[in-house]
């Protein structure tokens, strides 16, 4: 499984990435890949608790049979956060700086998610 290129070639695409990851619904990233410059950020710990949020988003479609869950974003005032499932039990998840380009960040994991799909 070679992870680490294309989670590499999503952050180095996308203005403003700080991290990407392929994270299963436990928490647990797969593999991460994080610039130097987001260490005064705690990226990795802030994706584990926006996985348990993905995880809760995803049940209530499914309960209220909306249909299946494709992507979620979180957007707080330092980092934007975009999630995207992979499979049932793994998802994407990339962060950006506030100022990052956030429609870039969709396309690189829309593009993306099938090649990790492909690797698991």
């Amino acid at each position: 499984m070679a992870f680490l290129p294309l989670l590499e070639e999503v952050v180095r695409s996308v203005d403003g990435a700080l991290a990407c990851s392929v994270m299963g619904f436990d928490g647990i990233a797969v593999e991460n890949f994080q610039i130097d410059a987001a260490t005064d950020l705690d990226v990795q710990s802030t994706l584990i608790e926006y996985a348990a949020v993905l995880g809760q988003v995803k049940n209530a479609a499914q309960l209220l049979k909306t249909g299946a869950v494709t992507e979620v974003s979180i957007n707080s005032d330092q980092v934007l956060t975009i999630m995207r499932l992979v499979t049932d039990e793994y998802f994407l998840v990339l962060a950006l700086s506030a100022r990052g380009n956030y429609g870039k960040g969709r396309y690189a994991l829309r593009i993306t998610a099938p090649r990790i799909r492909d690797e698991l």
